[in-house]
């Protein structure tokens, strides 16, 4: 469901974007892998994708390279229903690639190939749609992007121009970096523009100095977010507004692969701040799409619906995706 022109979206995205290309063996090391399957993904992509599955208008702001690489991503991103009009080219440059291995329940080591530079981190202020952005209902920013110029400046200007709904994806990846402080001076500048900041404990403490989930939640509040939502891996997740603090406990599953959980989370966050959900409702929501996802193999494919997520609340089985990969290995 892409909106035609003239039509504001539900959620923008910006920021990272690659071609994932996963293992089709697990528990097997990369140098010995025999196949792979060739996905969309980067966090806020993923999280376009999983908004756009429950029916929101969507819509990503990103570049890739003027590659088939890049074609794919386009490609991608119109077969699940995320506008791609804010997805330019950069000549000269590859779209990213990521790989991963597989090692179950939680060892995903990932590999970026991101040389010499991401197109993603060649956003410019000046290409910006700023009334587009500031017309959407939540603009989701994440990290990753303030990581080098001109995405530094770019992500604060984005930022700043959404009155409403503005979410801040703590997405550490310190490959990225040149130290945690520098990212720790970067991240509390965009949080003066957020609403609504998520992170795991390890990315709360790069970017507020807090590593136990009720100080990192104060810490973030007191930065100015309406919001703070805390996963703790296998002890769920903490989230709190200044009136309220609850704690949700993981959903049991059987882990394929853990890496776009958070990415399913983070589009079902979305759903819920758009339906007006109770702060409980939304973190039980957003932890059951996220452990669905952990269940499946990919990360954009995998990106559940409204009804698996309910199934999955009320205790349904819900089924993997690894026997449907095949089709798309590439050796």
């Amino acid at each position: 469901m892409v909106p035609g022109d003239g039509m504001a979206h539900d959620v923008v995205t910006m920021g990272r974007v690659s071609v994932d290309l996963y293992p089709l063996q697990v528990g097997v090391p990369l140098d010995e892998v025999e196949s792979f399957g060739k996905y969309l993904g980067g966090s806020p992509t993923n999280v376009a994708v999983a908004a756009a599955r429950y029916g929101h208008r969507t819509a990503v702001i990103t570049r890739t390279g003027a590659d088939p690489f890049g074609r794919f991503v386009h490609r991608a991103l119109g077969e699940y229903g995320v506008d791609d009009r804010f997805v330019t080219d950069v000549p000269g440059l590859p779209t990213p690639l990521a790989f991963c291995e597989m090692f179950p329940p939680d060892h995903f080591p990932l590999y970026f190939y991101r040389y010499p530079k991401a197109p993603d981190l060649e956003i410019y202020p000046n290409e910006l749609d700023l009334d587009a952005i500031g017309k959407a209902r939540i603009f989701w920013a994440t990290v990753t992007g303030l990581a080098r110029e001109p995405s530094h400046e770019a992500t604060l200007d984005a930022l700043a121009a959404q009155p409403g709904t503005t979410v801040l994806d703590l997405d550490w990846r310190p490959m990225f970096w040149e130290s945690p402080e520098q990212a720790r001076a970067r991240v509390g500048k965009a949080l003066e523009h957020a609403t609504v900041a998520v992170g795991n404990l390890e990315e709360c403490g790069v970017a507020v100095g807090e590593r136990e989930p009720r100080a990192a939640a104060r810490a973030l509040l007191d930065r100015g977010v309406s919001m703070a939502i805390v996963k703790q891996g296998p002890r769920g997740v903490l989230a709190a507004t200044p009136d309220t603090m609850v704690e949700v406990p993981p959903t049991p599953v059987k882990v394929v692969n853990g890496l776009g959980a958070g990415d399913a989370f983070g589009g079902a966050v979305c759903h819920g701040l758009l339906l007006g959900w109770d702060l409980e409702r939304i973190v039980a929501f957003a932890s059951a799409a996220g452990a669905i996802v952990a269940s499946r193999l990919s990360c954009a494919d995998a990106m559940p619906t409204s009804a698996e997520v309910e199934a999955m609340l009320a205790g349904e089985p819900t089924t993997g995706d690894i026997e449907n990969t095949e089709k798309k290995a590439i050796r």
